[in-house]
């Protein structure tokens, strides 16, 4: 095997770990970092930004600079295998592809029944949303938007800066992703200590998100709907990565997001992406995780094919 090819395999081995795995109930990596990152949280919480900085700063640099030195040892080996393997549990522990579409399809599954209890307890595995007062359109929505932001999450952005940067690119996104889902929040009490960790998770998730919207046009049934979405409405949402990839989702799958939601208790009135489409129904949840696994494969097929290029490019000029 060449040397240069065992990031390319490795990532293909841990995508195809994550899409015949998922994620495990216990053990999970990401869970064992959420753990260290509520410690970290514990000792450092002040009611201010620079707290927070610190405490991103050490949560997110401690995996990376670990995934660095681990990175180096196993280029350093004779063989490229220690690289390929450590490669491979990297990217499968920072995607989540499989998960995000299961618990997708289990709420799809519930609403299908008409078992509303069953898909508001599991909407939670999902998003933070309120889902007491959701009906099943509203549930239908909640777990669209969710399949979309995320695809962008838990498969395109780790995919991306892992080409980008390797294995401490792969483990720095995920711990980005998983501080902000940690500290992003507007509550009292992380409006000042998590804005490190959202900002950081904006600057990170805006190559990944502007990606997961080309491919989800590309690869969805209504790419011009898609493309006239994400023009039209990505900008009205607040987030600069959730809006492309939400309203690129909408218009491909010709369905009407966003509207009014609760977290937490606290309403939020977005704007409406697509406002043409239809209203989001169960029927649209295995269309939406189809879509989601095949924006996912695409972006390894382009990501390890960009990577590749690059490696190939920088040899010759070595010559």
């Amino acid at each position: 095997m060449a040397r240069p090819r065992a990031y390319a395999y490795g990532v293909t081995l841990g995508f195809l770990a994550d899409r015949a795995l998922g994620d495990p109930r216990r053990g999970h990596p990401v869970a064992l970092f959420g753990r260290a990152a509520t410690r970290a949280e514990r000792l450092l919480w002040q009611d201010s930004r620079a707290a927070g900085a610190v405490c991103t700063a050490l949560c997110v640099g401690g995996p990376a600079l670990m995934a660095a030195a681990l990175d180096r040892a196993a280029r350093r080996a004779r063989s490229p295998l220690p690289h390929l393997a450590l490669t491979a549990v990297a990217a499968w522990a920072a995607l989540g592809g499989t998960s995000l579409t299961r618990e997708a399809r289990a709420v799809g599954a519930a609403l299908a029944a008409g078992d509303l209890p069953a898909a508001r307890a599991g909407l939670p595995h999902l998003c933070g949303r309120d889902s007491d007062a959701l009906d099943a359109d509203g549930l239908a929505r909640a777990v669209l938007e969710s399949v979309a932001e995320n695809t962008s999450d838990a498969v395109v952005g780790a995919l991306v800066w892992g080409a980008a940067a390797g294995v401490p690119g792969l483990v720095a996104f995920r711990a980005v992703n998983t501080l902000d889902a940690m500290h992003g929040h507007r509550s009292p009490r992380y409006r000042r200590f998590g804005w490190a960790a959202a900002r950081l998770d904006d600057v990170a998730g805006w190559p990944g998100a502007r990606l997961t919207a080309g491919l989800a046009a590309l690869a969805g049934p209504d790419p011009r709907g898609a493309l006239r979405a994400w023009r039209r409405d990505a900008f009205r949402h607040p987030s600069p990565n959730a809006g492309p990839v939400e309203a690129a989702f909408a218009g491909a799958l010709g369905v009407r997001l966003g509207g009014t939601l609760a977290y937490g208790g606290r309403v939020e009135h977005r704007p409406v992406l697509n406002a043409s489409g239809a209203r989001a129904t169960a029927c649209d949840i295995e269309r939406a995780s189809g879509l989601s696994r095949r924006v996912g494969l695409l972006t390894l097929v382009a990501t390890t094919g960009v990577r590749a290029a690059v490696s190939a490019s920088r040899r010759r000029r070595k010559r």
